[in-house]
Order: structure tokens, then C-alpha cells, then sequence
């Protein structure tokens, strides 16, 4: 909920709990007992954005209460059915209207738009719930015979449709029973786990592990995706995500050591060494193949001393976008280590930064005013460490020399604070104000230093020729040689042609630039079309080589994932220059 109740006129903002079996409580984000409305200050600068008024806010637009129900069969037999029903249980095969729809979408907007208008397409026959990794085998191979399409549902926030079952099948949904710590090794400092288990439940045991494993003293995993809260370990690793804080841990394929793998072609395991030269990685060539080869089991990770009393927070203000990335690049390649969670804001997201953490209503804006940081020219950069004390102290010392060399102002660690408070729970956001017709989204891609600005420029004009529409930026994992960016979108919008045009264009800009399509989120269904026109005809045809090995049938995750059975008509081809 709002931290402070409006002054003014209050929308009449829907925070009650979803009904049960409704739409709602698909497409609702996270907790169905937790809501967040926006501060009023954010509220004025929307309706102010998008020429709104109150009255605009007094009734709201569709809100998925309906109940769930459709006309699609299932498209198994009942001796398919059955058949499953002897590996994994009668209790665990469920094919009501409801459990089938519950795990057919992700968390983009093309997704929550067609739940709120009751589209339903692209739901499995059957949602299956394996206890272990040899049922999932069983079904694997019962399936390939069969040519039944398997996917597998995780933690449920994916926003590239990366878990729609585009050509029905059965879903393997992770989160019942699938989730189980299968090892703990404190001397190599790994943990194996089933790929159901969530980031929560990994951080509760490693938090505790004394007390839960035995061990001498508390870990760590690293990895928090801002979908931190409702995603799992499977999740992270065959999409290649990324958490908050990999600019020190590292992304997810930093973190791995080992994986298992049931395919179509039998049983897939790595070994867990944390080095090898014993040719092409098996293990970089499963991760990112978003079960298109076969069902991830088992993850071995590494794990990291717990060190949340290192956690040296600060932030800063530039007077410039142009400062603010001299002085980030000139942090990564200063060679004294690097800041866990490092985030730069440019000048769009800042002023909607000060709004949302409540910067904007202290004195220290006045204060910014007065030193010359400027409304529509300045940029936060906040972040914080982890690792040892020493370390710790060195990397804030190092950064606040170069922050000041650049211009910048230092505001302590409380905006950093703010930030943190909020940093899982502000998609929540999306739910009211989409309630209303306000839509929110995500692009994001892989940019070096070099080509920074260009690709900023080119995809922010794109995001900007469409009138009345914010586009935030920011980087959030850096390396010495680039960053990401990562592109939030809001607008008023609440068809799916509109949506889905726009969407589009926002992707040909990204890859007409130059960058990489995706840094974290994946490829999926939905930016399928354009990864040939990235990697180029020679890379693809490789991952179409490792396909029909794996899957010589075609049952795993089919209907366009990662490009790899794409009709040609449907790719978006802009051809790399090599």
C-alpha cells in the first residue's frame, strides 16, 4: 500500500484479495494478500504524462475477476492420461480449466493483458507435478514416443513466453514437490538442488545453514532477480538469468558447476569441477536452452560466505548522463573489485526514482537544486558491497573518489535504502495502475562501452516516438568491458495489437543497433523471431544441430522456442555484418 495516505483525490486503487479461481489470481504479481499503489506525487506526474484526470481514476478498466473456464480439450487420450497417473500419481495430474491456464503464461504484458481480457490459448493437456528426477525420465521418454510436447512450468515470472504451451502436450510444474536440497559439500562451498526450488527457499536453507545443513556458518547464493520472490533455480539457469547483485557474484552461468538433464536421448550430467579443458562446455551449452533439449533436474551452485553486515551502501547524483557513465566505466576497470548491486539511473528514471522513494518531498532536493543538479539532466547511481570487511571498504573508498572526480554528489547510503526496501516488491506496482489502463514493461540487452550511447539513443528514440509514453533506463550489471540496459516502458495501453506493435518495435531497434537482444531475460517465444537475425544463420544452425540430437522429435518446449522450429516467415531479419 501507499506509505502515505494522498492529500488529494484517492483512486479508487483495487487492493482486495483475487477470487479465487479468477483470472486475477493468475495474472496478479506475487502475494494475493500484498498490493502497492503508487506515492502521490507519482500519481500526479501519470496523470500529468498522459493528460488524465481524476475522473479517469474513478472507474476501473478490466480486472480479470471473472472465473476461469474454457472450451479446449485436452488432446490426450485416456490412456495417456492414465499412463501418467502410474508414474506420478493420480493426485498429481490435474487437468481442470484452472490448473491448466494457471501455468500456460508468464509475467510479460502480452501475457497479463490477454488473462485480464479471458484469452485462453496455448494450455497444456495435462499439468503434471513429478516428485523426482526419474519420474521426470519416465515421462520424458513416454512422452518422445508418444510425441506428446512436454514443458515445464517454474516459479512462473518469465516475460518472454518462454513456458507457454504453444502446442499442448503436458506441463511439468515444479514448485509442489520438486524442490529439495540433494547435497551440500562446505569444504568445496556448493550446493546441489533440485531445479524447483525457489530463490527464497535456497537463501532460507544457506541463511541457516548451520542449523539446516550442518555447516560451520552462514552462505549465500548472490543470485536476487528482481522476480527474486516467485522464481526458481531452474528458472535461472536455463534462461541465463541474472540477479541484482552480479556485478560481484557473477550472472547465473558464473554460479554454476554442474547440471542434470533428462532428454528425449536419455540422462545429461556435468560434472562439478570449477574448471576444465575437455573441449566444448557442456554445461555453457545447456545453460540458455530454455528446455528445448531436455528437463533440468538437479543444479549444483556455488555458494558464498554470508556477509550482510559488509553491506556498504551509498549513492550518488550526476549532473550528466555523459558523467554518470564515465564515471561507471572508469569503476569497472579500476581494477580494485567491484560493487555488488550497481545501478545507474539516467535522467527519466531518476526523477521517477525521486518520486517513488520520496527523495523528491526531503530537503536534500532542494539542496540538489541549489548545487546545480537539475530536473531532466541529473542521474542517480546507487548501489552497495558484499565480501570481506577490507574488500568492502576499499571498493566505497575507490568509488567515491571517482564519483567525486566526475562531478558527483554523494548522498549516503539512505536513497540506496529506499531502493532496497522496495526492489522486489515494485511490480506490484504494474497490477493497479494497469487497473486503470496504465501498462508497464521491460526490455533489456547487452551493450560494450563503446557502443553505449548509440545503442541508448537509438532505442530510447524508438520508446519516445510514440507520444505520452515514459521510457526509464538504466544499468544494473556492469563489466569492465559494458553493461546492460535495461529499458521499463509505461504508457497508456491496453489492446494487444497496440501492445504488440509496439513491442516489436522496440526489438528491431535494439537489434538494428547493434546490441545483444537479451542479457538476462532470455529469448523464449517471444523474442524467438529475432535471434537468427542476431547470432546469424551459422550460430543458429549449430543450436538446430544440438536440437536434433536431443530432441530428434521435436517434443521439448516446441512452438517457436529460441528460434529453433520458427517458421521462416515469422523471423525478423536484420543480418550481422560478419
Amino acid at each position: 500500500m501507499s506509505s502515505k495516505p494522498y492529500k488529494g483525490f484517492s483512486p479508487q486503487w483495487y487492493t482486495e484479495k483475487p477470487p479465487a479461481g479468477s483470472y486475477r489470481s493468475i495474472l496478479k504479481w506475487g502475494d494475493p494478500e500484498f498490493n502497492k499503489v503508487p506515492k502521490e506525487t507519482l500519481y500526479k506526474m501519470i496523470k500529468e504524462t498522459f493528460h488524465l484526470t481524476d475522473e479517469d481514476f474513478s472507474q476501473h478498466r478490466e480486472l480479470g475477476l471473472e472465473q476461469v473456464q474454457f472450451d479446449l480439450p485436452t488432446g490426450l487420450s485416456e490412456e495417456q492420461l492414465a499412463h501418467f497417473a502410474d508414474i506420478v500419481g493420480a493426485d498429481n495430474v490435474k487437468t481442470d480449466d484452472y490448473s491448466r491456464l494457471s501455468v500456460a503464461y508468464g509475467k510479460t504484458m502480452y501475457d497479463l493483458l490477454r488473462l485480464r481480457k479471458g484469452i485462453v490459448e496455448n494450455v497444456p493437456g495435462a499439468v503434471l507435478y513429478p516428485e523426482n528426477k526419474d519420474q521426470i525420465q519416465q515421462i520424458v521418454t513416454y512422452c518422445d514416443g508418444q510425441r506428446i510436447p512436454v514443458y515445464v512450468y517454474g516459479g512462473g515470472s518469465s516475460v518472454t513466453r518462454g513456458v507457454e504451451a504453444m502446442k499442448g502436450g503436458v506441463t511439468l510444474d515444479m514448485r509442489r514437490h520438486f524442490n529439495k536440497v540433494l547435497e551440500f559439500n562446505e569444504t568445496d562451498q556448493t550446493i546441489t538442488v533440485e531445479a524447483g526450488m525457489s530463490g527464497p527457499q535456497l537463501e532460507e536453507v544457506l541463511n541457516h545453514a548451520q542449523t539446516r545443513l550442518g555447516a560451520h556458518r552462514a552462505y549465500t547464493c548472490g543470485h536476487f532477480p528482481q522476480s527474486f520472490e516467485y522464481s526458481c533455480v531452474g528458472g535461472w539457469v536455463v534462461t541465463r538469468g541474472a540477479g541484482q547483485n552480479s556485478t560481484y557474484y557473477g550472472k547465473i552461468e558464473d554460479l554454476v558447476l554442474g547440471q542434470e538433464y533428462a532428454t528425449p536421448v536419455g540422462a545429461i550430467k556435468t560434472d562439478a569441477y570449477p574448471a576444465r579443458a575437455t573441449g566444448p562446455s557442456i554445461n555453457q551449452i545447456m545453460m540458455g536452452s530454455e528446455g528445448a533439449f531436455g528437463v533440468l533436474t538437479a543444479v549444483t551452485l556455488k555458494v558464498f560466505h554470508l556477509t550482510a553486515e559488509n553491506h556498504l551502501k551509498f549513492s550518488f547524483m550526476f549532473k550528466s548522463w555523459a558523467d554518470a557513465q564515465a564515471a561507471a566505466r572508469e569503476i569497472m576497470q579500476g581494477q580494485f573489485g567491484y560493487p555488488s548491486v550497481f545501478r545507474l539511473s539516467d535522467c527519466e528514471e531518476t526523477e521517477i526514482m525521486m518520486k517513488l522513494y520520496g527523495i523528491e518531498e526531503t530537503p536534500l532536493n532542494s539542496l540538489l537544486r541549489m548545487r546545480g543538479f537539475t530536473e531532466g539532466n541529473r542521474c542517480l547511481f546507487l548501489g552497495f558491497t558484499d565480501g570481506e570487511r577490507g574488500f568492502c571498504k576499499n571498493v566505497v573508498k575507490n568509488v567515491k573518489r571517482i564519483c567525486r572526480r566526475h562531478g558527483a554528489m554523494y548522498l549516503t547510503g539512505i536513497p540506496t535504502t529506499g531502493w532496497e526496501h522496495g526492489r522486489f516488491n515494485d511490480p506490484y506496482l504494474r497490477d493497479t495502475m494497469q487497473d486503470f489502463g496504465i501498462m508497464t514493461d521491460t526490455l533489456e540487452c547487452t551493450v560494450n562501452w563503446s557502443n553505449m550511447q548509440q545503442v541508448y539513443q537509438t532505442v530510447r528514440g524508438y520508446c519516445k516516438s510514440r507520444p505520452d509514453t515514459i521510457c526509464m533506463t538504466h544499468m544494473s550489471h556492469a563489466y569492465p568491458q559494458g553493461a546492460n540496459l535495461y529499458f521499463i516502458f509505461i504508457a497508456r495501453m491496453t489492446e494487444l495489437e497496440e501492445f504488440t506493435e509496439y513491442h516489436r518495435g522496440i526489438l528491431d531497434h535494439i537489434q538494428k543497433s547493434g546490441a545483444a537482444i537479451s542479457h538476462h531475460h532470455g529469448v523464449g517465444k517471444l523474442f524467438a523471431p529475432w535471434l537468427e537475425g542476431y547470432l546469424g544463420t551459422n550460430q543458429m544452425d549449430v543450436l538446430r544441430a544440438l536440437k536434433a540430437h536431443f530432441d530428434p522429435h521435436g517434443i521439448m518446449n516446441p512452438g517457436g522456442t529460441i528460434g529453433l522450429d520458427l517458421p521462416e516467415e515469422e523471423k525478423r531479419y536484420i543480418r550481422p555484418k560478419w
